[in-house]
């Protein structure tokens, strides 16, 4: 007896293979059978001709706190997630040093949130082990994240690691892959992973290949130096022998547009030599980030406390006006090129501020009759540092281009924002692939689509047996209508759920039924299972 059986549906099972009408019958959390059934089951939902494919995975994400603060986690599975993987861009709440606890919760909070209790874990395994037991909606995977490291062995040290650091920082990834976690992340675009040499980023990625773990990388800039950035991870990547994902590919800055190409290039030619390479993409041409980002990389020196003792001293200010207000070769300045008026705040912490919310730096410094750089430094002066950003700095021929190439996988970057209007892609990634890049602009077909989103990823974050619909794998489904299907959150009105997606199955239980949340809480935490070269296996 079948728990339930979706019927008439097109199967478009993940591999990339075209559709075929069938039926799927779901026992005990498994796909128990797949074709046309003539089997006894509790229920039968009647799929209508829509498409019936396996779960979406959203392989780089920054719920790390918010599946805690909201572990229905509606607002992914509408959009048809069931799995998140997290400790992206080396930005993760663990591992935790009580005594460097501000620190970490100040680096990681315009990103990941902000959280009003005290967290209960210090190392990787014990968040992990919270994740698990708050029982949330859909599966998550984690890395171990470089700057919560880096943060545990030396603050924000703009210096290398001595050697005891650098032995401490492995300690503590090892003990985060022995967890379980699927590899080791970086974010070399923010303060302290900004201040580690590519030489001290292999020593650490040394300790993955006996986990098999992936090395994620978000690199040290998608503007000016793109090409660069892309050239020095990979030489990472080739000198420890580990595979590389490259985060959110693209080419920011309007001097920069056109470079996409020269980057997937780049990738193309290291695969080439035999390295594993691969890259994802968000379906958006405006990222989204954090305010303190756009500033010169010695401002952030110390932690955002000494940024803003900083911003209090008149010769600093002007330093920092006069390098922010031409290009740069040590580092992106993508204002220059790109302008005030791309930068938008999108959250901000003070009420009295959030009439702010939605407009430009621009607009802003013309309302408080200032220079854009002085109204940047007060508005990070009175919000504390926390001021979270959408940033318009790409073409959409390059996202289109990505989005398109075969090695690229889909995923939303999107940020926990309790307040304001975050980047649209939180609530609407996954539908805009299908109505934007399938339906109406037709750079993908819909099975090349479904494949970017379900078996590659999980192939690639090696997630179990799901992503595909076949027998004996995980029953995470979703039903939706290839012809409605449709993102509505917009950069003014972001916080508005998708159309088209009716149903969306958990590990076997329905969790979305007909466009309701019934409140199924079936999410496991995936861990990465490593043979280990003893033979031994790691639970």
């Amino acid at each position: 007896m079948l728990d339930f059986i979706i019927k008439n549906g097109k199967i478009v099972d993940g591999t990339g293979n075209p559709w075929y009408y069938g039926d799927v019958g779901v026992a005990d959390g498994v796909i128990a059978a797949v074709g046309r059934l003539d089997m006894e089951a509790h229920r039968v939902i009647d799929a209508q001709k829509r498409v019936i494919s396996p779960g979406f995975i959203d392989g780089h994400c920054h719920s790390d706190l918010m599946i805690l603060d909201y572990p229905h986690s509606e607002i992914k599975l509408r959009q048809g997630v069931t799995t998140e993987v997290i400790g992206n861009c080396g930005l993760a709440p663990a591992p935790l040093i009580p005594s460097r606890a501000e620190m970490l919760q100040t680096y990681i909070q315009p990103v990941l949130g902000s959280t009003s209790w005290k967290w209960p874990w210090e190392t990787v395994g014990e968040y992990m082990a919270h994740l698990a037991g708050s029982r949330p909606s859909e599966h998550v995977a984690t890395y171990v994240a470089h700057g919560a490291l880096r943060i545990a062995a030396m603050g924000f040290e703009n210096q290398p690691a001595t050697s005891a650091e650098l032995d401490r920082m492995k300690q503590l990834l090892e003990e985060g892959l022995q967890a379980g976690a699927i590899g080791f992340s970086i974010g070399l675009l923010y303060a302290p992973g900004s201040y580690t040499s590519k030489e001290e980023l292999v020593e650490l990625c040394r300790v993955l290949p006996k986990y098999n773990g992936l090395f994620s990388t978000h690199i040290r800039g998608e503007g000016n130096n793109l090409i660069a950035s892309v050239k020095e991870v990979i030489w990472i990547a080739e000198v420890s022998g580990v595979s590389l994902h490259i985060s959110h590919l693209k080419a920011a800055g309007k001097r920069n547009w056109g470079k996409a190409l020269e980057a997937l290039e780049l990738i193309e030619d290291a695969r080439s030599r035999g390295l594993d390479v691969t890259c994802d993409v968000y379906p958006y041409s405006a990222g989204s980030t954090t305010l303190t980002t756009v500033l010169p990389p010695w401002t952030l020196e110390g932690g955002i406390s000494s940024t803003l003792e900083r911003f209090r001293d008149p010769s600093m200010r002007r330093r920092i006006k006069e390098e922010l207000g031409q290009e740069q070769t040590e580092w992106d300045n993508l204002v220059c090129s790109t302008g005030w008026q791309a930068v938008i705040v999108s959250s901000v912490r003070r009420p009295e501020n959030a009439v702010l919310e939605g407009k430009s730096i621009a607009e802003i410094s013309e309302e408080r009759s200032q220079h854009p750089v002085d109204c940047v430094m007060d508005l990070l002066l009175e919000e504390a540092g926390q001021v979270s950003i959408v940033y318009f700095h790409m073409a959409d021929s390059d996202v289109e281009q990505v989005v398109g190439w075969e090695k690229s996988l889909i995923a939303s970057d999107s940020l926990h924002c309790e307040t304001g209007k975050p980047h649209p892609r939180l609530y609407g990634s996954f539908p805009r692939l299908f109505s934007r890049y399938v339906r109406e602009k037709k750079t993908l077909s819909l099975e090349q689509a479904v494949r970017k989103v379900t078996s590659f990823p999980v192939q690639r974050f090696k997630l179990g047996k799901r992503g595909l619909i076949l027998p004996g794998y995980a029953a995470d489904l979703v039903l939706f209508d290839p012809a409605t299907i449709h993102d509505n959150a917009t950069f003014q009105e972001p916080r508005q759920y998708p159309d088209g997606i009716s149903h969306v199955i958990v590990n076997g239980k329905v969790t979305l039924d007909d466009g309701e949340h019934t409140q199924a809480r079936e999410g496991t935490l995936i861990r990465a299972v490593h043979c280990c070269s003893n033979g031994h296996h790691h639970h």
